[in-house]
């Protein structure tokens, strides 16, 4: 798999950022199906820290094409 860097967590959903889809291509994950990117701690800029939990599917190429066909 290609490590790519997390889009910020301001741009993605509450579904992404809660690992139900694709921090990508927002596919809908199941387990088995996906890949956890850990863990990943943020702060708002007025705000407290808090945790979120990026997954990604685990079919890269599909998922490119999915991310891909969004624009």
């Amino acid at each position: 798999m290609t490590v790519r860097e997390l889009p910020p967590v301001r741009d993605l959903t509450e579904q992404q950022q809660r690992g139900w889809r694709c921090v990508w291509c927002r596919y809908p994950l199941t387990v088995g199906a996906d890949i956890d990117l850990v863990e990943q701690r943020s702060q708002a800029v007025n705000g407290a820290a808090y945790s979120w939990f990026p997954r990604a599917c685990r079919d890269t190429t599909a998922c490119a094409g999915r991310e891909a066909g969004m624009g």
